[in-house]
């Protein structure tokens, strides 16, 4: 408590943001981010069974679209409402967060982030199976119009966190990663302090569960 205080006060003397250089791992939050469908539910595996622990709530059950596992943690969703008072249970662990909700992080605290990238195909496709499991509509906006749009958002939210000093982020591509899983494996351990399991972590990935292909 007395350390966030001190950051609180930090901010509205206009010092700058905690640098994630100054901070130990235990202080660190680790994120998991990215479009939805697009490798973050298997990256926060990745982190899991490499021993950093994951900080989900069991709502959201593995299902026939995340066989594996959702990871989620249902009051990240609530960020957009100023519930920020579960980050500091966050701190020495990963949590995922979807892309539109990254600005509303709180700056006064230091974060790790892992952004996925993937093919923007496969994204659309991915998630028009999930609706189709789930006897939803499907043809409410045109492929060509939501990828558009989705394109420009990741060009916002990257160019945002490009300007947060508390932000250190590496962007992994989800296709690039189950083509290499040892090498990205090692990459992602580095970023994160060279803790880690790195073999475990590459163990995880599973290529029968890569449906939607790019063409």
């Amino acid at each position: 408590m007395a350390e966030r205080i001190s950051r609180l006060w930090q901010k509205l003397r206009g010092e700058p943001a905690p640098s994630p250089d100054d901070q130990t791992d235990d202080h660190v939050v680790t994120v998991v981010s990215g479009l939805p469908r697009s490798g973050t539910s298997m990256m926060m595996k990745m982190l899991d069974e490499a021993g950093l622990p994951p900080l989900t709530d069991g709502i959201r059950t593995a299902d026939r679209d995340n066989p594996k596992g959702y990871y989620e943690f249902e009051r990240v969703k609530k960020l957009v409402d100023g519930d920020t008072a579960w980050v500091p249970e966050a701190q020495g662990k990963a949590v995922k967060v979807i892309a539109a909700l990254v600005q509303y992080l709180p700056p006064d605290y230091v974060y790790k982030m892992i952004f996925m990238q993937r093919n923007m195909d496969e994204i659309l496709s991915s998630q028009r199976q999930m609706l189709v499991r789930r006897g939803e509509p499907t043809d409410t906006v045109d492929d060509g119009e939501l990828a558009t749009l989705f394109s420009k958002h990741l060009d916002q939210v990257t160019a945002w966190i490009a300007l947060q000093p508390n932000i250190d982020v590496l962007y992994v591509n989800y296709n690039e990663v189950l083509t290499d899983p040892s090498g990205h494996a090692q990459k992602i351990n580095r970023f994160l302090g060279n803790t880690l399991d790195a073999g475990k972590m590459a163990q995880v990935i599973d290529p029968s569960l890569y449906r939607q292909r790019e063409a």
